[in-house]
């Protein structure tokens, strides 16, 4: 290198005139006259060069650069020159330490567009430089620095970025373009509207790159919209189980009002989510929603069909770009649909009209087929019709006949009875009279056949389960029929209740299963199955007068003969019977057909010849819990003292009656109607029973007489008799509630059980409801308004269950296990003790050795001795005492409390 007297050559280069200056001391190699020559040299070739370049040497790599340098780093000019080169730039030397140590180690090295986050300005800015390292060798032919030549090339990497993004939006929005146009001629393919959506929503998913995207059609309901979910992509449509519909908020407001596109950055924070109360934000448990964007779906006419919505989970997702693909893509939709819907109004108009004229066509082929069926419907109501007038015709007669046919056998039935005590002596006399009831009896059968028939008989219904009371006449049946006859009874599990009468239900199945023997010759195989069953309106309607609806069926099988179609049409008509003279009175199918249509069911046989017979009674389902079925049969037929009026118009017939009744111990009283029976009512007479009977001539009828008696004699027991009751008691067939009735003709037994159960009954209900005191102040009867019972019994099992059964039968129980015990519980009862319970054979203190102490010190009280003996223990001692048999049922142990509060002594 030339040497100027150790001075830089003249020149206006600035860096050239500061390295001239005598004062500039480089950071570990000194002033610049002491600079080694191949330092002096490559620093002259740097400083003159027009490129910008550096060098560093030395063992703190002094920093000597050239004018071309000073714009790449103007802030650190001049005060950067002969500074350590990682002084200098700081800032960047844990980046560029690397390569400064591989350049020291001897290595060139290239670097072309590097990033460099260089401080700028008081920031710091990315910039990006094309520059090369080359170790330096000083004299000694040791690397002592770097030479680097640079090149600035932020600015083109940033405008080949920007051509790259400007490329790469050209291509998306080829894409998106290209993507539109597939989807929309998809839509505009479709014409399913289900399908047609699903494709938008696929398809806006796609363009928008939102997480999840769903169409909800507008519906009107006339209170401010509804909306409800048609298409959902990108999630599972169970997230939206919770969510069918968006609430009608001020967010989702300009959507279903066709206002316009509604876009969020991040929903949670636009002013118009979650302010409706009373909702706050987004609901629990719905997907996370940040981005948000929704277009409205409009119809030609302006009207909006739905809307199109977008979601992501992060902010700032959806672009310019976005909603402009989604609102060309919503008006191909709307379009589409538009098109659909008209297109399927067409198919829709096109296949009534089809329809219609197909219609029209069989109408016109089934035309002579349909004027048959109408003729023949019309045919089956006359038919009917006649049935139903003949029927009527038949009730009205035998209701006629066997009123005064009823009225004669009773007069009958009743002097037999008394006759027969006056011939106890005389055998042949007996059996005549015994004949002669027989006979009786088999006419009030036929009458009471005929009712049943004519639909007149006077029914009891109740809430019952016929399977329990099929199989309670189990043993009864095989009595019936014989050892020959095998009997299978089938109840189906969960069979339902049915409202029905359970005498009559016996009845009905007795004259079947007795029908299937006679057909069976004596031998073969009665089957009974109960279950539920159903007639639908097909059924109804090819069987007149049969509703529709759920019944209780009863079917009785047998393996007998069979009939022939026409046996079969003929088999519920009266008198009519295949059996030979003198075996059959033909009333029995004809009684079941009655009580089955006047208990609003049904009654069906089928049948051919040589194949058996099944008869099935249908009985309507009842939706109440089942009746307890209180029966008076076992009642004593014992007599008592009470006084009864007996209103009876026929003579024969009520004096027959007056003397059985005095027969039985009561005091009678008669009236021949109703008229003369209130006068002896109102004359002040005291009367327990009034005894009437329910058809009578005269202005006053039985149900007013009724009336007007317990108007004036709140405490009288009222017991109807008739052998035809019309329309006065029985209303529907059914007899009205609360009423007590024995039919005529009645034997003295009958007579005696009954008027001893409505005795009974009404001593009760005298208990428990006591009659409010007159003007006057002095009470009718003296009664309590619930009883309270003392039960005595060593036994613990029992004494627990009847208390229980007591309690449940209404009765306030006091208990004791001995006859001791029980003498301080009278003696400290504050109440008292209306009816004593005792076991006769208690320890200690017996049962009658208490109820002796107990009726010396209470004279009221009413007894009840429960034994397993058959007599009550020293009965002239205790006066109305009941005996209750061991075992007693619940039936039984009300029954005798009630007696027993009836006949105990008044103090």
């Amino acid at each position: 290198m030339a040497r100027f007297g150790g001075r830089w050559p003249e020149g206006d280069s600035e860096i050239g005139n500061l390295l001239r200056r005598k004062g500039l001391d480089a950071a570990g190699v000194g002033p610049v006259e002491t600079w080694p020559s191949s330092l002096r040299h490559i620093a002259e070739m740097v400083v003159n060069s027009r490129q910008p370049k550096f060098v560093a040497w030395g063992p703190e790599l002094a920093f000597i650069y050239n004018d071309a340098y000073i714009a790449i780093f103007p802030e650190r000019h001049p005060a950067a020159l002969g500074k350590p080169f990682q002084q200098v730039w700081s800032d960047i030397w844990p980046q560029f330490e690397p390569i400064v140590k591989a350049t020291l180690n001897g290595q060139s090295q290239l670097y072309k567009e590097l990033r460099v986050p260089m401080w700028r300005e008081g920031q710091t800015e990315d910039t990006w430089f094309t520059f090369s390292y080359t170790p330096l060798r000083d004299d000694d032919g040791k690397v002592a620095g770097i030479l680097c030549a640079t090149m600035e090339v932020t600015d083109q990497v940033l405008a080949k970025r920007r051509e790259r993004i400007a490329l790469d939006e050209a291509r998306e929005k080829s894409a998106t373009l290209a993507l539109v146009n597939r989807a929309g001629s998809a839509i505009t393919a479709e014409l399913n509207v289900d399908r047609l959506t699903q494709i938008a929503v696929d398809a806006g998913v796609a363009l928008t790159g939102a997480e999840f995207g769903a169409f909800f059609y507008n519906v009107d309901d006339g209170e401010g919209g509804s909306y409800m979910l048609y298409a959902l992509s990108g999630v599972d449509r169970k997230h939206f189980d919770r969510f069918p519909m968006p609430r009608n908020t001020k967010v989702f407001e300009p959507t279903f009002s066709g206002e316009g596109v509604v876009r969020s950055d991040d929903i949670l924070l636009d002013r118009r989510y979650g302010q409706n109360a009373p909702y706050s934000g987004m609901p629990s448990g719905h997907l996370p929603v940040r981005s948000y964007l929704a277009v409205p779906v409009k119809s030609r006419d302006g009207n909006v069909i739905g809307g199109l919505f977008f979601g992501h989970s992060q902010p700032a997702r959806f672009s310019d770009a976005a909603e402009a693909s989604l609102v060309s893509l919503a008006g191909q939709s709307a379009v589409a649909i538009d098109n659909a819907r008209l297109i399927r109004a067409a198919e829709i108009e096109i296949a009534q009209r089809r329809e219609a004229e197909d219609q029209l066509r069989k109408l016109n082929e089934t035309l002579e087929i349909r004027v048959a069926a109408e003729i023949l419907d019309r045919q089956q109501a006359e038919a009917a019709l006649q049935q139903a007038q003949k029927m009527e015709s038949i009730g009205k007669l035998t209701g006629g006949v066997a009123h005064d046919f009823n009225n004669l056998l009773q007069v009958i039935s009743g002097n037999l009875q008394l006759l027969s005590k006056d011939v106890v002596n005389n055998g042949r006399a007996k059996e005549r009279i015994s004949n002669a009831l027989s006979a009786v009896e088999r006419g009030s059968r036929l009458a009471s056949q005929l009712l049943a028939f004519g639909r007149r008989q006077p029914l009891e219904p109740k809430v019952i389960n016929i399977g329990r009371l099929v199989s309670a006449m189990d043993d009864m049946l095989r009595r019936a029929l014989g050892e020959e006859i095998e009997v299978e009874t089938m109840v189906s599990g969960g069979l339902w209740n049915s409202f029905a009468d359970p005498a009559q239900v016996e009845n009905a199945l007795l004259n079947l299963a007795i029908n299937s023997r006679d057909a069976m010759d004596g031998a073969g195989k009665l089957t009974i199955e109960v279950g539920n069953a159903f007639l639908d309106d097909s059924y109804s309607r090819t069987h007149p007068g049969v509703a529709a609806g759920q019944y209780v069926v009863l079917a009785v099988t047998d393996t007998g003969s069979g009939m022939p179609p026409e046996i079969v049409e003929q088999a519920f008509e009266p008198f009519f019977s295949t059996k030979p003279e003198g075996k059959g009175t033909g009333l029995g199918l004809s009684m079941v057909y009655g009580f089955a249509k006047q208990s609003g069911g049904h009654v069906k046989i089928y049948s051919e010849a040589g194949d058996g017979t099944t008869v099935k009674l249908y009985l309507p389902r009842s939706f109440q819990s089942e009746d307890r079925i209180a029966t008076g049969d076992n009642v004593p037929a014992t007599g008592g003292t009470e006084t009864i009026l007996v209103a009876e118009d026929d003579e024969g017939v009520r004096a027959t009656v007056v003397e059985m009744l005095t027969d039985l111990g009561y005091y009678v009283l008669k009236a021949k109607d109703a008229q003369s029976a209130l006068t002896v009512i109102e004359s002040g007479a005291h009367i327990d029973l009034l005894f009437t009977d329910v058809v009578m001539p005269g202005p006053l009828k039985s149900p007013e007489l009724a009336r007007m008696a317990r108007e004036r004699l709140p405490n009288i027991a009222v017991l109807y008799t008739s052998g035809y009751t019309e329309n006065s008691i029985v209303h529907g067939g059914r007899l009205d509630p609360g009423l007590e009735l024995l039919s005529k003709p009645y034997t003295r037994e009958a007579l005696a059980r009954k008027v001893r159960h409505v005795l009974v009954n009404q001593a009760q209900r005298r208990l428990t409801n006591p009659v409010p005191l007159p003007a006057n102040g002095q009470p009718r009867d003296i009664v309590q308004a619930r009883l309270k019972l003392l039960l005595v019994e060593d036994d613990t099992f029992i004494r627990m269950d009847t208390a229980e059964i007591l309690r449940d039968l209404g009765y306030d129980v006091i208990e004791a296990d001995s006859g001791e015990q029980g003498i301080e519980l009278l003696r400290g009862s504050e109440a008292g003790i209306d009816i004593i319970i005792a076991d006769v054979g208690l320890p200690g203190m017996s049962g009658p050795a208490f109820a002796a102490l107990a009726r010396e010190a209470f004279p009221s009280l009413g007894l009840i001795f429960a034994t397993g003996n058959s007599n009550l223990p020293e009965a002239s001692r205790f006066s109305g005492s009941v005996l209750l048999p061991k075992p007693f049922t619940t039936a039984a142990l009300d029954r005798a409390v009630k007696v027993a509060a009836q006949q105990r002594p008044i103090a």
